[in-house]
């Protein structure tokens, strides 16, 4: 079988072409033991020189099956190159450029003999021999047909069947059991009373390229989740992944992203717009609310919780250093629609953001952010911390105030990961003189490939926003503390499993309240 290949080989480099690409599918799928991209096979390349002899070639000897073959293509052609140390390396599996570089090598030197006429490039007994492989290889050429049409008609089946050329499809859905429980309400001090539930969230989202290098992304969202704040009386006890719609289908996110310049990134969100997907937050493991913390609070600082899932334009840009700035403004909740007063692009609650990331190495990696923003109705918080933290001035009071925060991850291996956050918040009110300061802190280990790849052992520990102080106010008095524990299980690729306890101390900042607690159990699959 290779004597009659190469013999196929010694009539020229044009039945070689010919004869290769009828193969081609099947040597590529055999040749999978080395791969040379285009940028090493120019490297070689540039340091092959062209052989007169196939002596010269100090792996190659006369008792090889190819030598023949080799010898016709070096002395007839002289369309053979070797490497620098005088060798041929036949044993290499061939790439698909590397059979295009050879080719165009020979096509050159069979250009110059013709110019030339300095030698017959294909005799009669070339076509004789061409002639007697076909007939003897009649039944694989005619296999490898079959094959390649085959594959062309599930290739135009596929093409005419696909969503789409531009438009990737991704979903994650989360089923979720869940209970908290304790003594009694963080608000009146009633008897807590819930049951053991069992909830939803769905999300489907189109993400579109046009160019490459920029995405369309539009996000249908549904969820049956409700607050635990219903049953607890406090925020504190929230999930990540909260919301309740009845499993009413919505579209939750509309953004376009595109690149301004190599080093700056520009993304505008018509809505749905959150600070803390549109820039870095410090938290690997545990930032995302399908597979991160099981906690609201236990994500991210709230700072990148400004905002409210608004509309407006992010920016990030890194200028290919250890710093990395970013920018944002945004138009809270539905005011960017709204052409009433008070509300518009402009005219209701807003926010502007600004980050200055600095990562020195791999292991460190810091960020120093500040927010000021407007709230028409307040919520300084975003729904982490205590009800008076969110609307220390009254929930009808028009509230400015600045956030200022640090945020840090160190990572020593890739096994471990500690981060952590801490907040400071002006706040005061628009309509009198009355201000409030509030402080926030967290911090956060993961263990990562804990009895199996994949899996994360996680603790969180911190402080929800507080009121410590201002004017016109009182400061609270207490000091809730939050602790997380959640062990995330790599089941697949595509299935993960998280079981988890959430425990909340002295709740709504009050020592007189007791603990309360939160069991859940999330699984989340994602295609």
């Amino acid at each position: 079988m290779k004597k009659a290949f190469w013999e196929l080989v010694k009539i020229g480099p044009l039945v070689v072409a010919a004869t290769f690409l009828t193969a081609n599918s099947t040597l590529a799928a055999e040749a999978n033991e080395q791969v040379t991209g285009v940028s090493q096979l120019a490297q070689d390349s540039s340091s092959m020189d062209q052989v007169t002899s196939v002596s010269q070639f100090s792996d190659v000897q006369p008792t090889d099956w190819a030598f023949q073959a080799l010898q016709s293509l070096v002395e007839r052609y002289g369309c053979i190159a070797g490497y620098p140390n005088g060798t041929y390396r036949g044993n290499r599996a061939l790439t698909r450029y590397e059979f295009a570089a050879g080719l165009n090598a020979c096509l050159d030197r069979v250009n110059e003999l013709i110019a030339t006429a300095t030698a017959d490039l294909v005799t009669k007994q070339d076509l004789a021999t061409l002639q007697r492989l076909q007939e003897e290889f009649s039944a694989e050429l005619a296999t490898l047909r079959g094959r390649v049409d085959s594959l062309e008609a599930r290739t135009a089946e596929l093409e005419a069947n696909q969503f789409s050329t531009t438009t990737k499809l991704q979903g994650e859905a989360i089923f979720n059991v869940g209970q908290a429980f304790g003594d009694t309400r963080a608000d009146n001090g009633a008897n807590l009373e819930s049951n053991t539930v069992f909830s939803d969230r769905v999300r489907l989202t189109l993400n579109s390229s046009f160019t490459g290098k920029d995405q369309l992304q539009i996000r249908l969202q549904g969820r049956n989740t409700i607050s635990n704040q219903t049953v607890t009386g406090t925020n504190m006890t929230r999930l990540g992944f909260d919301g309740g719609t009845n499993n009413s289908v919505e579209i939750d996110k509309i953004n376009y992203a595109f690149n301004f310049g190599d080093a700056i990134r520009v993304k505008v969100d018509a809505t749905g717009a959150e600070l803390n997907e549109n820039f870095y937050t410090f938290n690997p493991d545990f930032s995302s609310s399908g597979r991160g913390a099981l906690s609201r609070y236990g994500r991210f600082s709230p700072i990148y919780r400004q905002g409210g899932d608004g509309a407006g334009i992010s920016v990030n840009v890194n200028p290919n250093g250890p710093l990395t700035f970013s920018a944002a403004y945004i138009a809270q909740g539905n005011n960017a629609s709204n052409p009433a007063d008070g509300s518009g692009l402009f005219g209701g609650s807003n926010t502007f953001f600004g980050q200055i990331a600095f990562k020195p190495n791999k292991a460190l990696n810091v960020g120093f952010s500040y927010a000021r923003t407007y709230q028409s109705v307040p919520s300084l918080f975003q729904g982490t911390g205590s009800t008076f933290a969110n609307r220390p001035f009254g929930s009808n009071t028009r509230t400015e105030a600045n956030h200022y925060g640090i945020q840090a991850t160190f990572q020593p291996s890739a096994k471990l990961a500690l981060s952590g956050w801490a907040g400071y918040t002006e706040a005061d009110s628009a309509t009198d003189n009355r201000s409030a300061d509030a402080w926030y802190w967290a911090a956060s280990l993961g263990v990562r490939d804990l009895g199996a790849k994949g899996n994360v052992l996680g603790v969180i520990f911190g402080q929800p926003p507080k009121i410590t102080g201002g004017s016109g106010i009182a400061s609270e008095s207490g000091t809730s503390y939050h602790l997380e524990g959640l062990y995330k299980v790599r089941v697949s690729d595509n299935i993960q499993v998280t079981p988890g306890l959430l425990v909340i101390f002295n709740p709504e900042h009050n020592d007189n309240n007791n603990s309360i607690y939160v069991g859940t159990l999330r699984t989340t699959f994602s295609f």
